[in-house]
């Protein structure tokens, strides 16, 4: 994607995690997030992976997503919340959407990238 021109909404669209400095992604079942979009503010739901469910909300402006989750760890039980921000991607060749996720669990700072599936 080049210059400030905004990618399309996520509105209906699906996206797995490709990779996270958080836990090592299962290619087998990663995490899947279902996005939901409306007049600035985005919702949805995620699950898979190390997660067995979660929940998030927020807002965009332009390309960036600035988003609230609270998610149940699949191994343990532990309810994990925290906030994120995230920059849409639309790489040229590669196809779809890709989300660059910067997101802090407690005072650990993280970074993962999801595509879309």
């Amino acid at each position: 994607m080049t210059g400030t021109e905004n990618a399309p909404s996520l509105h209906g669209r699906e996206f797995v995690m490709a990779s996270s400095t958080a836990s090592a992604v299962d290619p087998d079942s990663p995490s899947r997030f279902r996005y939901s979009e409306r007049d600035g503010v985005i919702w949805g739901d995620y699950d898979g992976d190390t997660v067995t469910f979660g929940r998030f909300v927020g807002t965009r402006t332009g390309n960036d997503l600035a988003v609230s989750f609270a998610h149940v760890m699949a191994e343990g039980g532990a309810v994990v919340t925290g906030t994120g921000h995230s920059r849409v991607e639309t790489p040229g060749d590669a196809g779809g959407i890709r989300l660059v996720e910067e997101f802090r669990i407690g005072d650990i700072d993280h970074i993962s990238i999801c595509v879309e599936a």
